[in-house]
């Protein structure tokens, strides 16, 4: 089962990015963890400097804020 981990420390564009990874996830129906990320130093072990990031499998697939078909094709990979 993949992991699917969104960075971000409760802000609008963190939250806007889970509820939009929340949604490709139940539209594909993708078996996966997917769970927030809000701890700061745990978002630091990432290694990233922009947030919201978006992490499968803990890697840092992309940052920033992404649309929903954006998120539809990194998790359909």
């Amino acid at each position: 089962m993949k992991e699917i981990k969104v960075l971000g420390t409760g802000c609008a564009g963190c939250k806007a990015l889970y509820a939009t990874v929340e949604k490709v996830v139940s539209d594909l129906s993708l078996n996966v963890n997917l769970c927030k990320e809000e701890d700061l130093m745990k978002i630091m072990d990432y290694n990233v400097m922009t947030l919201p990031a978006l992490v499968v499998d803990e890697k840092v697939v992309a940052k920033g804020k992404l649309s929903y078909d954006q998120v539809k094709e990194l998790l359909n990979q």
